[in-house]
């Protein structure tokens, strides 16, 4: 082997290897990342038009730098005679949590918290969300690739009050279908996005004035998702206000 073709093979697995190196990657800026958390259910008649506003906001340019959209499904009205293959019972507390901590006024379907308040601009047609002026600090993480650990950094830009955190992850999925056979929205084919399909959490302390921690793979379930996201949270222990996110869409070529 000549000395050129050997250094041609090195150069392309450098090259290959740099590549898959850092697979994903997200860092947000000082600026609290607006999030949108939309409580919602296959199985509510009222749902499918607040399902489709969110969809929308896909075309937003703000998407994932600035603004985090989430679909929580929500198990409460599977007893209506169609169980919601997106919705899981966590989500519902979740929801309840709002309301119990005195976030959101009441539980219902379709429910909107945005940045961690109740919001019924979009019952009333005013769509446009609200402004945020907060300034928590940088979040950030790296996914290399495959099953390696995925690695969380938050440096507080201002005083939390405390020094013990929730780290949240969750995948997200795009261009979800659903042909539903009975409920309330029966014979009615049902379109998602933002979907949040699987969720975890583990506690951080800061240190040295830093959050910095290694969590296990996110699972990227199949649930025939057109694309998937990653998104990353952090909150204090003593509630379930987001204090930063931030998400990446996970390419084609970095599916796991």
């Amino acid at each position: 082997m000549s000395i050129f073709k050997l250094v041609t093979i090195l150069f392309c697995a450098a090259v290959v290897f740099s590549a898959q190196a850092v697979a994903l990657e997200a860092k947000s800026g000082i600026a609290r990342t607006q999030t949108v958390e939309l409580y919602t259910s296959e199985g509510c008649s009222s749902c499918p038009p607040a399902d489709t506003w969110l969809s929308s906001l896909a075309k937003d340019p703000r998407v994932f730098e600035s603004l985090v959209p989430m679909a929580f499904h929500v198990d409460y009205w599977d007893m209506l005679g169609w169980k919601d293959k997106f919705a899981l019972a966590e989500f519902s507390t979740r929801q309840r949590r709002w309301a119990k901590q005195g976030f959101i006024s009441q539980v219902y379907t379709p429910g909107f918290v945005v940045d961690n308040q109740e919001w019924r601009g979009w019952f009333n047609g005013r769509r446009q969300l609200p402004k945020n002026n907060e300034k928590p600090g940088v979040l950030s993480f790296s996914w290399p690739q495959n099953d390696d650990p995925l690695t969380v950094s938050f440096i507080p830009h201002t005083e939390l009050g405390s020094s013990r955190f929730h780290i949240h992850v969750a995948v997200l999925g795009m261009g979800l279908e659903s042909s539903v056979a009975a409920g309330e929205n029966r014979g009615r084919k049902l379109q998602h996005d933002f979907v949040v399909l699987s969720h975890q959490i583990k506690p951080a302390t800061l240190k040295d004035k830093q959050l910095a921690l290694k969590l296990d793979a996110p699972d990227i379930p199949n649930r025939g998702q057109s694309r998937s996201a990653v998104v990353v949270w952090v909150s204090p222990t003593t509630s379930q206000k987001i204090l930063q996110a931030v998400a990446r869409f996970v390419e084609p070529s970095e599916k796991r």
